[in-house]
């Protein structure tokens, strides 16, 4: 019972005391040394005054019961407040009140260097007594409450310095909470320790503001090596805290413009997967974010699926998307959303007829209005077929009616592709008179698209050009062809082969192959294919023979070392058909060329290889059709 009593007098006591030591701490005064517990480090034995202005007479009574409830707290646990703890509870007043300088100004008194050695003492001793289970070792220099109280005003100090710009000096002063935990608990947070509320609580908003601290200072590197430490180390976040961090650093690898190095992850399992750049680090973290979905950790996000999409698409990953997409489960992502990322990926895979039937399944129903986009891509997709010739100038002309002039540049999108539909039709008519008619109503769709060009498409001009030169409107389609490279500023090898192909088609040979070679000299060796292809028909049509052989040889040397580069990494689908097309056309002109030359043999030659690469060519029939007729 005198033991209990006395606790109770002494809790009494404490508060009336406590009341007395904030008021001489804002008004410059001392406190008597029989007033607190004797301690080496007690306000009593150090000189503080620190002149304040007149806000802080008008103190809000919770803000400042709050403050006394903490000291009382520390007061109970260690028997005095030292220096540093009442320097925290006077500093944490100052800014509850948003006096941000005055309270910096209290915070800059805190000796951090002493006192982060101090905390992690406590850290590592607490933690090891608890290891242990065993009291005898020697008690920890700070209590639990105590280091929360210091680290939370060290944090508040960071928080000041960055609203007052000061953001450089507030990442160094963020850092040293981090730094200060992990040095004192290198195996992670244990539970004895996160069980404090208030300490975990500090320790997540640190981990989540210096990445922000490191942006602000312009040091994406330190920033990026932030978010890291944060995902790598046992900082005991909460799933919210730790999906968040993960989403804010594949944002901010995506769009940064920063090349940081690959993650040096401390341990890993052998095999396992390291990003070896920012994309893929990117796309790594954004699957663990649906992993997380799928499983139900977190609520679904709409944009981790748009920054996915974004990465996997630069990086040529398309099929790889399309794979998450169809994982989805249904209701996540609307139908029409859903289908149209599937055919754009699948479109870019070049798996063409994929990409049109999962088009015709939305374009069915008449209840997805305003399905603009699709139709331009459906119709796109079937220009490049002749069999879904019909199916695409509906898809066109549905589009152009959707259109209705709502935007100009559109239907004009629109306009051209018609005309590209239209001019393929032509050729698959019985009559001339047909024909003739089609291709004049091609040529006035992209002659309409030309007009209602807000900006100038190179796509249009070039179709344009190219459907000029199919009528022989050689004049036109030249003009045309000169526009264009102006407008690409000659950066389009496509470009450069059409101009040299009208030049041939008005028998300018010498300058057409000059426009090719002038072309080859700044185009790299991969990009060389068509280009040598193009100048090799132009020395046949001038009479040099010898000098095509030599041309197609050349060719044939740079798709060798081209395809067995691709063979030894990753190839994509759309790179080895037209590889492997260019190789298979090139094998046909080489064994016409060695026919009109009498060179059975090496014709015979040309054609066996023509055969491995596909043996029901039409254009390898009619190769091997023109040598069985000259021979």
């Amino acid at each position: 019972m005198r033991l209990k009593n006395w606790i109770k007098r002494w809790g009494l006591g404490v508060r009336g005391k406590l009341w007395k030591m904030m008021k001489c701490i804002r008004s410059g005064e001392q406190l008597r040394l029989d007033d607190m517990a004797s301690s080496s480090e007690s306000l009593a034995t150090r000189d503080y005054s620190v002149s304040y202005s007149s806000q802080a007479a008008g103190v809000d009574t919770k803000v400042e019961n709050s403050n006394i409830e903490e000291a009382e707290s520390s007061l109970r646990e260690s028997g005095y407040l030292n220096y540093e703890e009442a320097r925290a509870l006077l500093g944490r007043l100052e800014y509850q009140k948003g006096n941000i300088e005055a309270a910096l100004q209290v915070f800059e008194g805190i000796d951090i260097a002493s006192v982060s050695s101090k905390i992690k003492l406590s850290l590592s001793r607490r933690c090891e007594q608890n290891r242990r289970r065993s009291q005898s070792d020697a008690a920890p220099p700070m209590s639990m409450h105590a280091i929360s109280l210091l680290l939370e005003a060290i944090f508040l100090k960071v928080k000041s310095l960055q609203g007052l710009g000061q953001f450089e000096e507030a990442a160094q002063s963020c850092k040293v909470i981090l730094d200060t935990i992990e040095t004192a608990l290198p195996e992670g947070i244990p539970e004895s320790v996160s069980a404090d509320c208030k300490l975990q609580d500090i320790l997540n908003k640190a981990v989540e503001l210096l990445p922000e601290l490191w942006k602000l200072t312009g040091s994406p590197q330190e920033a990026i090596l932030s978010y890291r430490r944060a995902l790598l180390y046992y900082w005991n976040l909460d799933t919210e805290t730790t999906s968040k961090i993960e989403k804010e650093l594949a944002v901010f690898l995506l769009y940064s413009g920063s090349d940081a190095s690959p993650p040096n992850l401390r341990s890993q399992v052998d095999g396992s997967f390291v990003p070896r750049n920012n994309i893929e680090e990117a796309i790594l973290l954004l699957l663990i974010l649906l992993r997380k979905f799928a499983v139900k950790k977190i609520e679904w996000d709409p944009t981790i699926m748009y920054h996915l999409s974004f990465a996997l698409s630069i990086s040529g990953e398309q099929r790889a998307l399309a794979h998450q997409v169809e994982e989805l489960l249904p209701g996540i992502m609307e139908r029409r959303e859903r289908y149209s990322i599937l055919a754009l990926c699948y479109h870019g895979e070049g798996e063409e007829m994929i990409a049109l039937n999962l088009l015709r399944n939305l374009l069915f129903n008449r209840g997805n209005p305003d399905c603009v986009l699709e139709l331009l891509l459906a119709s796109n997709i079937c220009a490049k077929n002749t069999v879904c010739v019909e199916e695409g100038i509906s898809y066109a002309s549905r589009a152009l009616s959707e259109l209705c002039g709502r935007c100009n540049q559109m239907e004009s999108v629109a306009n051209c592709l018609q005309g590209i539909l239209l001019s393929t039709q032509s050729r698959s008519v019985a009559s001339d008179s047909e024909r003739i008619s089609k291709q004049s109503e091609a040529l006035e769709m992209l002659e309409s698209a030309e007009k209602m060009m807000i900006e100038r498409d190179p796509s249009i001009i070039f179709h344009l050009s190219l459907e000029n030169a199919e009528q022989r409107k050689l004049d036109a389609a030249l003009y045309h062809a000169k526009q264009l490279l102006k407008l690409e500023a000659g950066s389009s090898v496509r470009s450069y082969i059409l101009l040299a192909r009208i030049l041939s088609a008005q028998k300018r040979f010498v300058d057409a192959e000059n426009v090719i070679n002038a072309t080859l000299d700044q185009t790299g060796k991969w990009d060389q294919g068509e280009l040598l292809r193009t100048k090799a028909k132009l020395q046949i049509a001038q009479g040099q023979l010898k000098k095509a052989i030599e041309t197609y040889t050349r060719l044939l040397a740079i798709i060798q070392i081209q395809t067995k580069s691709l063979g030894a990494g990753k190839k994509l689908a759309k790179n080895q058909r037209n590889s492997w097309s260019l190789e298979m056309e090139t094998w046909h002109d080489l064994a016409n060329v060695y026919t009109s030359l009498s060179q059975w043999r090496d014709a015979e030659v040309c054609l066996s290889k023509s055969k491995t690469l596909s043996p029901y060519s039409a254009s390898r029939w009619h190769s091997t059709a023109q040598f069985f007729d000259v021979w």
